[in-house]
C-alpha cells in the first residue's frame, strides 16, 4: 500500500473511491488506470494526494497501476463506439425475447475483457438466454445490473422541480430512506405527486431541513393541545414557526396569535395536553384548516 491516497471518480459515477499511490506526484484532473470491481478502468483524479495516515477508512485500498498514456486514453475511447453497438444489440435482443429491460450505460473495462450493462427494470428478469446471445455476439464476459429508480436518476441526471440538477446526481454518494413523517413534520400538504422527484421517489431534499423543523417545533405547544388565551380555552390547529405564530380556535372564535403575546395572557407557561373532542362536535370544522400553510416556504416545497 502506497503513502498517499486520492479520489477518482469514473465517467457515468458520481460516486468518488480512494485508491493508494506511492507519491504526491499527482493532480487533479490527471487519468489513471486502477483495477476495479469489474475490472481495469481509467479514472480521473478529483482530489489532491492526501497522507494514508489521516484517513479513516476500514475498507482494503487498492493502489493505482499506473497514469493513464496516450495510447490508454485512445483505448476507452474505441471502447466506447464499441460500447454503442454492443447497447444497440442488447436493446433489439430484449425487443425480441420480450423483456422489460431499460438500458442505462454498457462499459467496457479497458482491455475488453468484460462488459459490463446497466439496466433498470420492475420485474424480475429470467436473462439466461440473453447472456447466450450476447456472450456469442460480443465474445467477451457479459454483466448485467439492475439498478434502483433512485439510482437510475442519479446515472441519467435531470432537473429538479428546483430549478436546478439532481442532487442525486451532482453531490450524492448514497441514498438515506425517505419517509412521509418528513414532509408531515415539516407540516407540508401531503400531495404524493408533488414531494415525488423524477426518480418516482420521495424528494430526497425532504431530509435537507427535517432537523430544523423538529428543533424549532420545540419552542411551541404540540397540534391539537388545549391552551388558554384571554382566560378561554383555545386548540391549537396550526403553527408557522419561522413567523412564531399560532393559529387557535375554538366553537366561537379564530385567533392567530404569537407565542409570546399567548404566554403574556395567561399566569402560568402554555401546558401542553391533548385535546379530546366532544362527542356532539363534527370534525369538519376540524379538517377544514388542518394544515396552516402561511409562510410560503411551508406552502411550496419548490421553495426549498
Amino acid at each position: 500500500m502506497g503513502s498517499y491516497y486520492i479520489s477518482v471518480k469514473f465517467e457515468n459515477n458520481n460516486k468518488s473511491y480512494y485508491f493508494s499511490c506511492g507519491s504526491n506526484a499527482f493532480n487533479i484532473g490527471d487519468y489513471v488506470v486502477v483495477e476495479t470491481s469489474i475490472g481495469k478502468e481509467i479514472g480521473k483524479i478529483v482530489s489532491t494526494p492526501q497522507l494514508m495516515s489521516s484517513l479513516n477508512f476500514d475498507k482494503e485500498i487498492k493502489p493505482i497501476l499506473r497514469r493513464a498514456i496516450k495510447s490508454d486514453l485512445n483505448l476507452a475511447e474505441e471502447n466506447k463506439k464499441l460500447a454503442t453497438t454492443a447497447s444497440n444489440i442488447f436493446i433489439s435482443e430484449c425487443d425480441k425475447q420480450k423483456l422489460n429491460m431499460r438500458l442505462i450505460s454498457a462499459e467496457y473495462t479497458l482491455d475488453r475483457q468484460k462488459i459490463l450493462f446497466t439496466y433498470a427494470s420492475d420485474d424480475r428478469i429470467d436473462f439466461r438466454e440473453l447472456l447466450k446471445v450476447l456472450a456469442s455476439a460480443l465474445h467477451c464476459r457479459i454483466e448485467l445490473k439492475q439498478i434502483t429508480s433512485r439510482e437510475r436518476a442519479q446515472l441519467v441526471g435531470g432537473i429538479g422541480v428546483c430549478g436546478l440538477p439532481l442532487c442525486c446526481s451532482t453531490f450524492f454518494t448514497t441514498f438515506d430512506g425517505i419517509s412521509l413523517s418528513r414532509a408531515k413534520n415539516q407540516m407540508l400538504a401531503i400531495n404524493i405527486p408533488k414531494l415525488s422527484g423524477q426518480c418516482g421517489k420521495l424528494l430526497c431534499c425532504l431530509k435537507y431541513e427535517d432537523d430544523l423543523y423538529t428543533e424549532l417545533k420545540k419552542q411551541f405547544p404540540t397540534l391539537n393541545s388545549v391552551v388558554k388565551y384571554l382566560d378561554e380555552d383555545y386548540k391549537v390547529t396550526g403553527i408557522n414557526i419561522f413567523t412564531k405564530v399560532l393559529k387557535i380556535e375554538n366553537k366561537d372564535n379564530v385567533n392567530f396569535v404569537t407565542f409570546d403575546e399567548l404566554n403574556k395572557s395567561n399566569k402560568k407557561p402554555v401546558e401542553r395536553k391533548v385535546f379530546q373532542t366532544p362527542k356532539n362536535e363534527t370534525l369538519n370544522k376540524q379538517n377544514t384548516n388542518k394544515n396552516l400553510n402561511t409562510n410560503k416556504g411551508q406552502q411550496n416545497l419548490n421553495n426549498k
